[in-house]
């Protein structure tokens, strides 16, 4: 049984605490916020340690679960790897990407697994869809949440968008080689809403946006490929598989199918409309679980260092690409 502390123990640190609690691989030794009021609260709560020193913490346990902000996980994750201990880590995985460096550096020499909590990967929707995603040529996504103050001290493309990022990337697995973004400050000082589009070095184009100012919330992804379109709603857990087979000039076909026929001399189509079954899982315990099995088996994570790494890249180059954009914008008003 692995011993795991978590490093933040806010809105989202608590889930993580009783997802782990759920976890037979783990032993949830304790963990550290630096809110003494929250902290007394919690512990009471799960009858669980608080620990006021996070370096004790890292020294009792094998695991170190980091759900703090963003602005302090290269710290939190650098005192753990430094102790070689195994790390979990919130997206994203840090503030910059010269941080992303310095941390993969470090995690170099450790010897350690690291996991990042891109946790739509884990998705029961995307789980159901991923198998059908082979080729993807166009893909847009759209990611759209109303206001809440929580999370405004980054950019929206941080704070949502990365989601979406590492899903392309995962999903595509080619060379960003072009990216076009603009974005616009609403509410807060950072982008609130921002719209990209990335081009890929074997043709794929990406069109996504995110949003924390929308009436509404959303989260869907579609993906185009020859012969197919998948639908992948990341909110209500939804996946539609819509597929196309080119059928034989004589091939019988029951008299209630779905039939294309162009009548230019393309050969008749066939559509397939698919709904697969969606697992009823919880994506933060799936990803926390499948950590520590990828520990005690010495797996491959699921989401490693390097794929939080270059999202994070790909989420820069968006948030320069819109500021310049926002820039020739604002000059021409003058």
């Amino acid at each position: 049984m692995l011993k795991i502390g978590v490093l933040g123990v806010g809105h989202l640190g608590k889930i993580h605490l009783k997802c782990i609690n759920m976890i037979q691989n783990y032993q949830l030794i304790g963990f550290f916020d630096p809110n003494t009021e929250n902290a007394q609260h919690v512990a009471d709560e799960f009858k669980i340690p608080a620990y006021d020193d996070i370096e004790q913490l890292i020294d009792a346990v094998d695991v170190v679960d980091i759900v703090t902000p963003t602005i302090q996980h290269f710290v939190c994750a650098s005192a753990a790897l430094k102790k070689n201990k195994h790390v979990f880590i919130e997206k994203p995985i840090v503030a910059t990407p010269e941080e992303a460096r310095q941390l993969a550096a470090l995690a170099h020499q450790s010897n350690v697994k690291m996991q990042v909590g891109h946790v739509e990967r884990f998705n029961p929707a995307f789980l159901a869809a991923e198998s059908f995603i082979q080729h993807p040529m166009f893909i847009e996504a759209h990611r759209l949440a109303p206001f809440n103050p929580r999370g405004i001290d980054v950019p929206v493309v941080l704070d949502l968008m990365i989601h979406d990022i590492d899903i392309v990337l995962h999903v595509v697995k080619s060379n960003v080689i072009d990216i076009q973004a603009n974005g616009v400050n609403i509410i807060s000082k950072n982008n609130d809403i921002t719209n990209a589009r990335l081009e890929f070095e074997n043709g794929c184009v990406a069109n996504l946006t995110a949003s924390r100012i929308s009436m509404k919330n959303m989260r869907k992804a579609r993906f185009f490929q020859p012969n197919a379109y998948i639908s992948v709603d990341f909110l209500e857990k939804k996946t539609e598989i819509i597929r196309m087979k080119e059928l034989a000039p004589d091939e019988k076909t029951n008299p209630f199918a779905l039939i294309m026929d162009l009548e230019n001399g393309s050969p008749r189509k066939q559509i397939f409309i698919e709904n697969p079954e969606i697992q009823p899982i919880n994506a933060i315990q799936t990803e926390l679980e499948k950590f520590s099995e990828a520990i005690i088996y010495d797996k491959i994570p699921t989401v490693t260092l390097k794929d939080g790494c270059q999202a994070l890249d790909v989420a820069y180059r968006i948030l320069d690409e819109a500021q310049k954009n926002l820039l020739k914008s604002t000059k021409n008003l003058l």
